[in-house]
């Protein structure tokens, strides 16, 4: 393991640095050296409620069954909400993925993560700020995911 002082001594430091200043550039600068071409940048209302809103109502479009929302924020730092809902088979589960994906890409420009999408059983979908949930009917329940997170009553009304 290299000490600061000996990162220095080799110029490491310095190429750090360096590296950190030639990656960070100024976004009209670019823009005014190559006209025509457009850079994506996320768009204004791309606040957690909105995206929580849109992915909400695609999931109501795709036919995702027993949508359940939880407020993360003062709880986690993982994101401020999270979406649980169900699919009636492992294909569905993986087109609401497919298409959830595809139409917060298209709506935010976001390119979400996602695990789980060939197996179909639960497919996980990370936006940054909501965190999505698709399961299966049973895996969903084996899992019992709201009663981590929902209080205690809000949970036991669900059973």
């Amino acid at each position: 393991m290299l000490s600061l002082a000996h990162a220095r001594h080799r110029g490491l430091w310095r190429c750090a640095t360096q590296e950190d200043n030639d990656l960070s550039f100024d976004l009209d600068a670019v823009q005014t050296a190559q006209p025509g071409v457009t850079l994506m940048q996320p768009p204004q209302d791309a606040t957690s409620e909105a995206l929580l809103a849109h992915i909400l109502k695609s999931l109501d479009d795709d036919k995702a069954e027993d949508i359940v929302q939880v407020d993360l924020r003062g709880k986690s730092a993982i994101g401020d909400h999270m979406v649980i809902c169900s699919g009636r088979s492992s294909r569905q589960v993986a087109a609401i993925s497919e298409k959830l994906v595809e139409r917060i890409k298209s709506a935010f420009g976001i390119t979400a993560k996602i695990e789980g999408k060939d197996a179909g059983d639960w497919v996980l979908i990370d936006t940054g700020d909501v965190i999505v949930h698709v399961f299966r009917p049973e895996v969903r329940e084996f899992y019992q995911l709201e009663k981590m997170w929902l209080p205690a009553e809000a949970a036991a009304s669900r059973a």
